[in-house]
């Protein structure tokens, strides 16, 4: 989106050390204007009312009063990672982005903004994932503002007052927008990726696996979200997960189904090998030759043995074979 925000420059003539020296020297002839009327009204004490011609310098010590009081309000010091959003009766006049002390024209509107980043830790929500299995997710964002023009006029902001070492001074607070469009594009991403591979598809991106891709693309949304303000999104990444309350029982149930599935394959898989390693062994070397039947026993009894969650208690046969 076209910004329309751009610095405004500022000349040897906005020094503020300068007119400083100026305003000073505004209160210093307004307090030799006062003196000279304390004298003038020693001088006229007891001699009747003072003439006309006595209102000039009351006239000039106002005067120069109200032009120092003008004058000091056009002082403004520029921290880092700080600016001021100047208008002139309405009307957008630039954006003061130089730090130090400046002196601008009193008619200006100085609206202060800073530049610094911000954290934000969005509490868990509670969403559908793409499954429709409602999950609680949160995330943290790192933020900060840009383009101080859609800052300022593109969307509405709360005023909050702060209180500093020296003053109460009100100042501009995003929060509450970033917080609310967070929001949205939180569901949105969390909408578009299962939570999990229900039937352990290990291609498809989940949120508990997609790690940085998850996070790019919650990044993006953001992006989309915060632009209309002149937030640029710094880094955002998720930083809680879980099955909403409802379900977490019943998917914990779920995977430790999943896991016990999957160690029956191995052992399975295993056992097998074994009895296939332990038949070969035997033919090979001629220890003993079975038949058919025998070896289908020979291969239930050592697949209970292996694959059996408890130890098997043996049984010693004192007879033949084949008895």
């Amino acid at each position: 989106m076209e910004t329309k925000e751009f610095n405004k420059k500022l000349s040897a003539g906005n020094n503020g050390f300068l007119h400083l020296f100026i305003n000073l020297a505004l209160l210093a002839l307004f307090i030799c204007v006062v003196v000279a009327l304390g004298k003038m009204d020693c001088m006229l004490n007891g001699e009747g009312e003072p003439t006309a011609w006595i209102l000039l310098p009351i006239i000039t010590g106002v005067i120069f009063f109200f032009l120092y009081l003008l004058h000091l309000i056009g002082f403004i010091i520029v921290q880092p990672n700080e600016s001021r959003v100047l208008t002139f009766f309405g009307k957008y006049s630039g954006t003061v982005k130089e730090n130090g002390f400046f002196w601008i024209n009193p008619f200006f509107g100085k609206e202060k903004l800073s530049l610094r980043a911000k954290n934000m830790d969005v509490e868990p929500i509670k969403v559908n994932d793409k499954n429709g299995n409602p999950i609680m997710i949160g995330l943290v964002l790192v933020w900060k503002i840009s383009d101080t023009y859609k800052a300022c006029f593109e969307v509405d902001s709360d005023v909050r007052s702060t209180i500093t070492e020296n003053s109460m001074k009100s100042v501009k607070s995003f929060d509450s927008f970033v917080r609310v469009q967070s929001d949205a594009a939180l569901r949105k991403v969390a909408g578009m990726y299962a939570y999990d591979n229900m039937d352990r598809d290990d291609h498809e991106v989940t949120l508990r696996s997609g790690g940085e891709e998850i996070n790019e693309r919650l990044e993006e949304e953001l992006r989309k979200h915060l632009e209309i303000a002149g937030i640029e999104v710094v880094e955002a990444r998720i930083n809680y997960l879980a099955y909403a309350a409802e379900i977490a029982s019943v998917m914990l149930r779920r995977q430790q189904a999943d896991a016990i599935i999957s160690a029956r394959e191995k052992i399975v898989e295993g056992a097998v090998s074994m009895v296939d390693l332990a038949l070969k062994k035997l033919s090979d070397d001629k220890i003993v030759e079975l038949d058919e039947e025998r070896k289908a026993a020979m291969v239930s009894n050592l697949l209970v043995v292996l694959c059996a969650d408890e130890s098997a208690s043996p049984v010693i046969n004192t007879g033949t074979l084949y008895q």
